[in-house]
């Protein structure tokens, strides 16, 4: 199955280039790790695959909002349990951050 995310800043209602973003999987009571990557100009990780089970996105926020970031990391856990593609983004606000399952 493919898996790509995207950030986008809200605040500044621009995509947030450059936010170091992690792939892990769950393997019992551990995570290993599956890919690392950063958003490029288009706030995009794309091109990166994820096999059935439960996973996460660990996205380094204080790397693009700064240390004083109130969220230093934002950390999304999804299941993968069909074969469609997996589109996981983030809206980013410097006190906030939500997400959904794209398209």
């Amino acid at each position: 199955m493919s898996l790509s995310t995207h950030v986008l800043d809200t605040a500044r209602g621009a995509p947030a280039v450059g936010v170091p973003v992690r792939h892990e999987r769950r393997a019992g009571a551990d995570w290993v790790p599956v890919a690392a990557g950063a958003t490029d100009a288009d706030g995009r990780v794309a091109g990166w695959t994820a096999e059935p089970g439960i996973h996460r996105l660990v996205f380094d926020i204080a790397a693009y909002l700064g240390e004083d970031a109130f969220y230093p990391a934002a950390t999304i856990e999804f299941r993968v349990a069909d074969d469609r593609h997996h589109h996981v983004p983030l809206l980013l606000s410097p006190f906030g951050y939500t997400t959904y399952r794209g398209s």
